[in-house]
């Protein structure tokens, strides 16, 4: 690869270019059994697992998947929320060479049957409750041959076995379900007590599939995205060269981003596999007392997250007086880090946050901020060794802009996904010529970092100029009284669109119009400055606690046909964005 601007920015001892190794997803369970087996491998609540136990509980469950008939290439649908069974589930479908299809458990009916569909699953592994509520209605519509039945309280020891059911079939919705055994569902335990240890030898390559992971479908139908063992396992190796204090097998690493999310299945698991470290699950990331816990008790090294659960710890009652000074580093995604979240977060633990990038089909991380070296608040960073990244015209996809210029970010490295399953035009689309388009909107300044601005289909065109949402809620994400925010467009039959900016102020504080306002007109020019604001006690978000643009644009979009204003898209018969 050629010089690249932002190589002198590397920390002395992280390589331009990785030597990677072709271990695949379960030759690094093999080695570190190898190396640590009796070292703690997963934690949930108080359920403890070595390594070596859970070699044994996986190799078990590949016996009895292999006897359901999965086979090498099998697809097999995980929907779970981050429990043992999830770790089990997804390591016992690659060991057999089979190709896990992560599903969120918030799924309802009709998304379930599409992914399971498309993948055309055969077997699948889901929560008790959620077979309950969701599947069990639509088995007649869907591919599974196969269900093997997990429950939250399966794995616990006495006396949460016995408790946790009851709190959770008290919940709203119930999180435990009965169910009779029935010719075609198992129930996860029962499979494994009763199957022993005997799975089929497999041949895997390195370039054979490991996960397809749906996107979230925020631009249409959910698409999966093929991801490799070769993949998953060069952005393990990414992360780990980029980690220098990294102590293999000494690690904590707190997976509280959902497993069903490749940031939860890439960085959550398999990166802690290739190296060792223990496995803290938390179910629920926005139990917040319950993540705090974890920290302390747990002390815990790695913690993977996004801005709000990083700002929901600092918010967290009393949070000055426990002791998370056991975190090292943080990795932050999804979503702009506010600086004082940043701020207030390093200060609380003495641990860095190092904010980053990427995407489902780059199995995640693109670019990153080193951990010690020069940081740039507000940016993703810097390219990961091997891969490359370019801004370029987003019209022409081809035309590199100028230095500090806004266009399409596209990428190219080991990491990067192999299409989309079934779906020869949208992957000819998103790559091409080894280059993925990410279709995020970001300029590059002269040392190579990163900022995102915003994404091409979430651009605003307010009266002929392009506005970026992120860049106005990074400025209302500087007040003082501010949690967070999120700007949307707005159709306007004179602006083409309108800019809106929905509000949540800390607790006990307010803010106003006038604040918000004088302070983006001195940091915003006169045409990106919100027309129109909506003060919120909360701002929906995904499982992922990413803030969801689209919702806000809809509830905006049906209030003003409730009170019969002209839509632009209506009026001319073209589009809106999302």
């Amino acid at each position: 690869m050629p010089d690249r601007p932002w190589y002198r920015h590397y920390e002395e001892g992280v390589p331009h270019e990785l030597d990677f190794s072709d271990d695949t997803v379960p030759e690094f369970l093999a080695r570190t059994i190898r190396d640590y087996a009796d070292h703690p491998a997963l934690v949930f609540m108080n359920c403890r697992m070595t390594w070596r136990r859970l070699a044994g509980e996986v190799d078990r469950l590949a016996t009895a998947l292999h006897n359901l008939g999965v086979v090498k290439g099998a697809r097999v649908a995980i929907q779970l929320p981050n429990l043992p069974q999830t770790a089990i589930a997804f390591l016992a479908v690659q060991r057999l060479g089979a190709q896990a299809v992560m599903t969120n458990p918030l799924y309802m009916p009709p998304e379930i049957e599409h992914q399971w569909k498309d993948a055309d699953c055969r077997v699948a592994v889901v929560a008790d409750f959620v077979y309950d509520q969701k599947v069990r209605a639509i088995r007649d519509r869907l591919p599974v041959e196969h269900y093997v039945i997990a429950s939250i309280a399966e794995y616990l020891r006495f006396p949460l076995k016995q408790l946790a059911p009851l709190k959770l079939k008290r919940m709203n919705p119930p999180m435990a379900a009965k169910f009779s055994e029935e010719p075609g569902v198992h129930r996860f335990r029962t499979l494994i007590d009763s199957t022993p240890a005997m799975p089929p030898q497999v041949d895997i390559d390195i370039d054979d599939i490991s996960v397809i992971q749906y996107t979230g479908g925020t631009t249409g139908v959910s698409k999966g995205a093929v991801l490799t063992h070769r993949n998953l396992s060069s952005n393990a190796q990414q992360l780990t060269s980029w980690f220098l204090d990294l102590e293999p097998g000494r690690e904590v690493m707190l997976t509280a981003v959902p497993m069903f999310h490749i940031f939860g299945i890439s960085v959550g698991l398999v990166w802690p596999v290739s190296v060792g470290a223990c496995v803290v699950l938390q179910a629920n990331p926005r139990d917040i007392p319950v993540l705090v816990k974890n920290i302390t008790r747990e002390g815990v090294t790695l913690f993977p997250g996004v801005p709000a659960l990083f700002n929901a710890v600092n918010q967290f009652p009393g949070i000055e007086k426990q002791d998370v000074s056991s975190v090292k580093s943080c990795f932050s995604g999804s979503a702009p880090l506010p600086e004082d979240v940043q701020n207030r977060f390093e200060k609380l633990t003495g641990a860095r946050i190092t904010e980053g990038f990427g995407l489902t089909e780059t199995s995640p991380v693109v670019s990153a901020n080193p951990l010690k070296g020069l940081r740039k608040i507000g940016s993703i960073g810097i390219p990961m060794p091997s891969t490359d990244v370019k801004i370029v015209d987003p019209d022409d996809g081809i035309t590199e802009v100028k230095q500090g210029e806004a266009g399409e970010l596209i990428v190219k490295g080991p990491q990067v996904m192999q299409g989309y399953w079934g779906r020869p035009n949208e992957t000819a689309n998103a790559i091409r010529n080894n280059w993925f388009y990410t279709g995020d909107l970001a300029t590059m300044d002269e040392d190579g970092f990163l900022r995102i601005v915003g994404r091409k289909k979430d651009m605003i065109l307010a009266s002929g100029y392009n506005v970026f949402p992120d860049e106005i809620d990074r400025v209302l994400a500087s007040h003082p009284k501010v949690s967070e925010s999120c700007t949307i467009g707005i159709p306007d039959p004179k602006r083409g669109e309108t800019i809106k900016s929905f509000v949540v102020a800390l607790p006990g504080e307010t803010v106003t119009v006038e604040e918000l306002e004088a302070l983006c007109r001195e940091n915003l020019a006169a045409y990106k400055v919100p027309r129109q604001w909506e003060f919120r006690e909360e701002l929906p978000k995904s499982t992922m606690m990413k803030l969801l643009r689209r919702v806000l644009r809809d509830e905006s979009i049906e209030m003003m046909r409730a009170h019969g204003e002209e839509l632009e898209d209506e009026a001319t018969g073209g589009e809106t964005s999302s």
